[in-house]
């Protein structure tokens, strides 16, 4: 979804790991609802989740995008592309927030959770999903998860919170993987969509 935010820095991960899993295929950016036609799979990139929601919404992607979501398009949201798929978002510095949401998946999140920009962290997350080796997180004004339907699977927790959760063909996390060359979950979401 190419409207605001980690955009390219995506489309080189996509790319890297498509190549690194031997898959055929090309990165197209999704500006309109047009875009989704003979989509195999969809990123929603970190960025400002109003701004993308609102940017989206009036294009009529918003809701064409949630339409073929729930009829099983796969989707990967990092950061605002996470609080995006919540089907309840809050700001944890705010309170109630009126912004357009695709409500598709069965967790809470509360907006800047962890703090402004400069409360921005990195850490290493232990995933299983994808071995031993820790997977390093990025978190700029991070959200965070703080509660998950029956449905949801957590992947992956940083201080008893969940980072990144799995609900079907929807995969979310609340750190920025485009950001640190490390493509396995770039590889794992493509792995999920190729199966489905």
């Amino acid at each position: 979804m190419a409207i605001q935010g980690d955009v390219l820095e995506h489309v080189d991960a996509l790319k890297l790991a498509m190549a690194r899993l031997g898959l055929e295929g090309s990165v197209k950016a999704v500006k309109r609802s047009v875009d989704l036609e003979k989509l195999d799979c969809v990123v929603i990139p970190g960025g400002e989740s109003t701004v993308i929601g609102r940017v989206a919404e009036r294009k009529g992607l918003l809701g064409a995008l949630k339409k073929r979501i729930e009829d099983g398009l796969p989707v990967f949201g990092t950061c605002a592309g996470a609080i995006l798929l919540a089907k309840e978002v809050y700001d944890a510095k705010v309170g109630e927030v009126d912004q357009p949401l695709l409500k598709v998946m069965d967790v809470r999140i509360a907006r800047n959770y962890y703090g402004r920009q400069r409360e921005s962290f990195e850490v290493d997350l232990h995933i299983p999903v994808l071995g031993e080796k820790p997977f390093r997180g990025v978190f700029i004004r991070a959200p965070a998860i703080e509660s998950v339907g029956s449905g949801v699977e957590v992947l992956a927790t940083y201080e008893g919170l969940p980072v990144l959760v799995k609900q079907g063909l929807m995969l979310a996390a609340t750190f920025h993987p485009e950001l640190t060359g490390d493509t396995r979950i770039h590889e794992y979401f493509l792995s999920l969509a190729k199966r489905s």
